[in-house]
């Protein structure tokens, strides 16, 4: 097997990775307000899109926001205090870029692992580890 079949072989056995972040949308918050708290509707769908757990991510916008929250039966997040719709989409976008978005390539196919006692971004596409902030 010469060079080029080798190369053809590996590259149809690699999995699928689109470039940049153009397939990766993330859902626009829907917020609304209800008495003094502040119902973040598609929450669920969020923390699905962006592959991360439910908890660390609401954990991620109590510290950003300043706010205790909880995850109601229907899988929305709920916010004590009142906060605008687009405060919560620039947490969010600060979200992705801390914890989703590889910092090398820009690639959406990230997970949260621990290397060596320490929680790292590390990207599927170009393999990366990347230093996240903590929580």
């Amino acid at each position: 097997m010469d060079y080029d079949d080798q190369l053809d072989r590996a590259l149809s056995e690699a999995p699928d990775v689109a470039e940049g972040g153009d397939r990766f949308e993330v859902p626009d918050p829907t917020v609304r307000q209800e008495g003094n708290v502040t119902v973040y509707e598609n929450f669920a769908a969020t923390h699905d899109r962006l592959a991360r757990d439910v908890e660390h991510v609401l954990k991620f916008f109590q510290s950003e926001l300043g706010t205790s929250a909880q995850i109601d039966d229907k899988g929305r997040a709920r916010f004590t205090g009142e906060f605008k719709p687009r405060r919560i989409a620039e947490a969010l976008d600060e979200y992705v870029e801390s914890f989703v978005l590889c910092g090398e390539c820009g690639s959406p196919d990230t997970r949260l692992v621990t290397e060596q006692g320490a929680d790292v971004l590390k990207c599927d596409a170009c393999g990366a580890l990347s230093s996240i902030p903590d929580l």
